[in-house]
């Protein structure tokens, strides 16, 4: 549930087709994303999923599987 979630935030703010997104799809490489478009993402992820994502922890994802962790990793610190 988290990745389709996720697949939908990424393809709004990049406006790319969701279904070219895939767990090892990367941010950067992948995707071309910059600096600023990831933290649209990131901004997008603390709203969707209701979770507060420290900067340090952003600055280590690298793909999108990097980034379903992080979710299900904040979310099971938050309970």
């Amino acid at each position: 549930m988290e990745f389709e979630k996720l697949k939908q935030v990424i393809a709004d703010v990049l406006n790319v087709d969701p279904e070219e997104i895939t767990m090892e799809t990367t941010f950067m490489e992948d995707l071309g994303a910059d600096s600023l478009d990831i933290f649209q993402i990131v901004m997008g992820i603390e709203e969707e999923f209701d979770l507060e994502i420290p900067a340090e922890k952003v600055e280590r994802i690298a793909t999108v599987e990097e980034a379903v962790h992080l979710i299900m990793d904040s979310r099971d610190s938050a309970i």
